[in-house]
Order: C-alpha cells, then structure tokens, then sequence
C-alpha cells in the first residue's frame, strides 16, 4: 500500500514545475540569441523586448480587468518624452535619475486620466481614453517646450543613458542585456501581481463586476490601481524606446501606437501575460520583411494578417502553443 505524502504550504508539485519549463526554454533562448544574431537583428529583438512590456502593460487592463483602451500608448509617449526633455534640455543622463522620474511622471498621468476614464464604462471608456491620448498628441505638437530641435516636432538626439558603472560602454550587445534584465523584471512583477488575490479580483471584475460588487469588492479602486499599474509599465517601455530610438515624437502618443499594442495583445492572447510579448515578436518581425519589400502595403499586410488571426487563431498564437505544451505534457505521462 503507497503512501501518498502531504503536500506542504508553498510547496510546488512536479507537474507546477513543469509548466515553467517553456519560460526556462524562452528566457535561455533569449540570453542566447545575441550570440547567434549580427548587430541589425539585436537591434531588432531589443525592440521587441521593448514593445513586449509595452502590450504586457496593457493586457494587465484589456485582458485581466476588461478595459478596452485605445489611449494607452499616453502613457509610452509620457515616459519616453520626460526622458527624452530631462535628458536634452536639462542634461540628466543618469538612468537611475532620469528614468525613475520619466515612470514616476508617466504613473501621475495615469492616475490622473484614471480619475477621469473610470467614471464610465464599455464604449464610452474605449472614447474617453482615445480623447486622452488625442490630447496628448496635440500638446506634443503644439507645446514648443515639447520640441527640442526647432522646426521638427518631438524630442531628438536623446542618448543612451549613463550607469555611473565604472569602465561600462554601451553597444547593441550590452543594450539588448540591459533591456533583456528590464524585461525580466517587469515580467515577474506582474506574474505575481497577476496570481495574486489583487490580480485573481481583477480576473473577477472582468467576468462579473456586479457580482464582485456585491461580494463587497470596492471594484472601482481595484480597476483604478490596475490603471496606474498599467500605466507605470507602460512607462518603463517608454523610457526605454527613448533611448533606442534616440527621439520620441507626437505620433507616440497617438491612437496609431495605442492600437498597435491591442493588435500584439490580440495576436498572442488576451490575459495570457506572455501572449503579448509573442504578439510583439510577430508583429515587428512582420513589420521589418514588410518595410524590406514592400513598405507602402504595410498597413494592407498588417489588416489582412489580423483578419486571418482572427479567422483561423481565435483567441492568439499563445491559447495554440499552450495547447501544443499540454499535449506534449500529457505524452510524456502515458
């Protein structure tokens, strides 16, 4: 007769091990990758990595809270231009100065627009959020504080940051690290704030608000952290394209941004976390083979590969993989 042994708190039983296995697989691959790629595609893969918290950000409302934003790329555009302005026209190249303050700023923001966007629901939520960022593109375009370089509008020549790291240069390979750690650690921060009783409420409020309500949940104050939270990542993808790019502009703000984000969460699974960073990777690779060979049909490529996902992917690449991992679990236990 076996004796089945008891489970201790906080202990993690082979199969909830296992299913880290495809996140040990992905984080080796990435900490590999530049060793295999030219300078061009490190580039390349930084910015995905980059756009990865971005979608990430906003899946922790769309997917998790069931917001339906379309003023998100807001706080992206807050976060690289506070960089972007404290860098050129005040000299703050410090990151642990410049980047803190440019997230801080792009949190404030985010509280303030969440006062304001939560006080409706639905579709009005979905217009109140685009007015915003709206708003926010015309300030960058008429506000001449907003333009650094004269005649153009936006903030240009923003530099990589210093670490004050003694004997630290910057190249395409310590950059892509430096964004890769970023990544890692915004990812973790909300894995957990997701499997928290905060994030499972929030899970909760996107199903029934009513019922959560009547639960006795103040569903107002959980959306409206999950905005600043949101908000927040959002910003720490901001400061980052700041510093790959080496200028931000107004379009940054736009609805254009705003809806590039949806189209990489939509693509890789809505409130699946690592969805929006395998939609990120697809879109932007898309994007550079059509940009290479055909740039002006981007935007035709861009809806006819999102009408297909739609069509034949119906819930995103990562609701497939997940299924493909389980089988694959299932195989080896029989």
């Amino acid at each position: 007769m076996s004796v089945v042994k008891p489970q201790m708190p906080g202990q993690r039983t082979p199969d909830q091990l296992v299913r880290f296995v495809p996140y040990l697989v992905g984080g080796i691959v990435l900490v590999a990758l530049p060793f295999c790629l030219p300078p061009y595609y490190q580039i390349l893969m930084t910015r995905v990595l980059i756009f990865s918290i971005f979608a990430i950000s906003l899946d922790i409302i769309y997917g998790y809270t069931g917001l339906f934003s379309l003023g998100h790329a807001a706080f992206f555009g807050v976060g690289g231009y506070t960089v972007g302005i404290l860098m050129v026209r005040y000299g703050i190249e410090s990151f642990w100065i410049g980047a803190p303050l440019a997230v801080l700023t792009a949190s404030l923001v985010a509280a303030i627009f969440g006062i304001i966007a939560l006080r409706v629901s639905g579709i009005y939520f979905l217009l109140v959020t685009f007015a915003l960022g709206e708003l926010l593109v015309s300030l960058a375009t008429k506000w001449k504080f907003l333009s650094t370089s004269g005649s153009t509008e936006g903030v240009m020549n923003i530099v990589q940051p210093t670490l004050n790291l003694s004997g630290f240069e910057w190249n395409t390979t310590n950059f892509y690290y430096f964004v890769f750690l970023i990544f890692v650690l915004c990812f973790f921060i909300l894995h957990r704030l997701i499997h928290s009783p905060f994030g499972r409420a929030l899970q909760g409020i996107r199903e029934s608000e009513s019922r959560m309500r009547a639960l006795g949940y103040n569903t107002w104050l959980y959306k409206y952290i999950a905005f600043i939270a949101a908000g927040l990542f959002a910003g720490v993808s901001g400061v980052l394209i700041a510093y790959h790019d080496g200028f931000m502009v107004p379009a940054s703000f736009g609805v254009g941004t705003s809806t590039l984000a949806m189209f990489m969460v939509i693509l890789g699974g809505v409130g699946t976390l690592y969805g929006p960073a395998i939609g990120s990777c697809i879109l932007i690779f898309v994007n550079f083979l059509a940009s290479t060979y055909t740039p002006e049909r981007w935007p035709l490529i861009l809806g006819g590969f999102f009408v297909l996902v739609i069509m034949y992917a119906k819930g995103g690449v990562a609701v497939y993989m997940s299924r493909l991992w389980q089988k694959v679990l299932l195989s080896w236990k029989l």
